[in-house]
């Protein structure tokens, strides 16, 4: 429910933030800007609040209530407000709130679940959140279709209300999770020799993974935000229920299909689903390249949901992976969301400058270039990281 809540709020983000500014008179340029500022300073909170949600243990809950109330304000800022610095203090604050919802859930799940059932759990986590975002967007789109464009941001402030009473119904954890990954007792202390959160600066899969996520990040970012504009501009006042399908018909493939690739990455491995999901980038954004009917690029979209699923159960099942030895599972987590935060804001920028100067055909073209990048790194330098399960220790509880 937790999830469904957050994605649902969250629709109010990304694909309707562009429209929404647009109407208001912003230019391309701005906007890309002002939306590489909110991943910029998403990227600079993601380290911090990675070590905040490793060291506050099970009041991880209390944290991510102040992270949705926060996240819950923004949106009621831009409506009553929508001039450049509220906009600006509003994407800061969503940029800060967005920055601990990943790792909070993402721990509160491995804690209620443990390592045995995590790829499961992360595969209904991905479920009821793509639920929770079709929901959002359908709402957001009809929103703009009767032009009550105002109602959308504020419904998405409101739904604050229910979900801090889902994250209240959350169970305690049977699985303590501490940032050393070793003991049961809140004051174990790590052995000698324990390489601590300096060891995750020396796994060199690590920092070969969060390539892997800034390149994706930098193929698919700034592709909607685009291609939304682009929609709205030849469409008008009917690129509501356009702009609203393109969003709700990748979330019905995660929905469809999430459950199948949590089993999928435990029989057969990380590296062939994460090459699967590499491989939808270049052909996304080629395909928006050369079609430009609004209705056309709605199935097109399904890449997408494809593409989303699969890295969203790998970024946290690899992060899993790669600190068995060292812990610190939200801080990993939590730099692989810098990693994301940059290609995004790379990502943004690039569209955004290539669009006013040559186009949008243009920029599809270098986002499709930067998705052969993406997925030519990952095919030579990304390993297998799935942990054996004789290698696997008992869960602590």
């Amino acid at each position: 429910m937790v999830n469904l809540l957050l994605a649902a709020s969250g629709s109010a983000y990304g694909t309707f933030i562009p429209v929404y500014l647009t109407a208001h008179a912003w230019g391309q340029a701005r906007i890309g800007e002002v939306l590489a500022f909110n991943t910029i300073a998403a990227m600079i909170c993601q380290i911090p609040a990675g070590l905040l949600i490793d060291l506050v243990g099970p009041r991880r809950r209390l944290v991510l209530s102040l992270a949705v109330l926060t996240m819950g304000a923004a949106p009621l800022l831009i409506v009553f407000a929508p001039s450049a610095i509220p906009v600006v203090i509003a994407l800061l604050l969503q940029a800060m709130a967005s920055s601990l919802l990943t790792p909070a859930v993402a721990a509160i799940s491995l804690s209620l679940c443990g390592r045995t059932w995590f790829s499961e759990r992360l595969g209904r986590n991905g479920r009821y959140g793509s639920i929770g975002a079709a929901l959002g967007a359908l709402i957001m789109g009809t929103c703009i279709e009767l032009g009550w464009q105002n109602a959308s941001f504020i419904i998405a402030g409101a739904l604050t209300v229910p979900t801090l009473w889902a994250i209240r119904m959350i169970g305690a954890d049977r699985v303590h999770l501490l940032r050393h990954g070793i003991g049961s007792h809140p004051n174990h202390k790590p052995p000698p020799g324990h390489p601590g959160w300096r060891g995750l600066l020396r796994e060199r899969r690590l920092l070969i993974f969060a390539m892997c996520v800034a390149f994706f990040s930098l193929a698919s970012a700034g592709l909607l935000q685009i291609a939304a504009v682009g929609i709205n501009a030849r469409m008008g006042a009917r690129s509501g229920p356009v702009l609203a399908a393109m969003v709700i018909v990748p979330q019905l493939v995660v929905i469809w299909i999430s459950p199948a690739i949590a089993r999928a990455v435990e029989i057969y491995g990380r590296r062939p689903l994460l090459l699967a999901a590499f491989a939808t980038l270049p052909l996304h954004a080629g395909l928006f390249a050369v079609i430009r009917n609004g209705y056309a690029l709605i199935p097109i979209q399904t890449l997408e949901g494809a593409g989303g699923a699969i890295y969203g159960v790998l970024l946290s099942l690899v992060s899993d992976d790669l600190t068995r030895r060292t812990g610190y599972y939200t801080l990993c987590l939590s730099m692989l969301g810098l990693a994301s935060g940059l290609g995004a804001a790379m990502s943004s920028t690039l569209a955004g400058r290539v669009a006013d100067a040559a186009g949008r055909p243009a920029a599809f073209i270098a986002l499709t270039v930067c998705g052969v990048l993406a997925f030519a790194f990952a095919a030579l330098a990304m390993p297998e990281t799935k942990v054996p399960e004789a290698a696997i220790p008992a869960e602590p509880r």
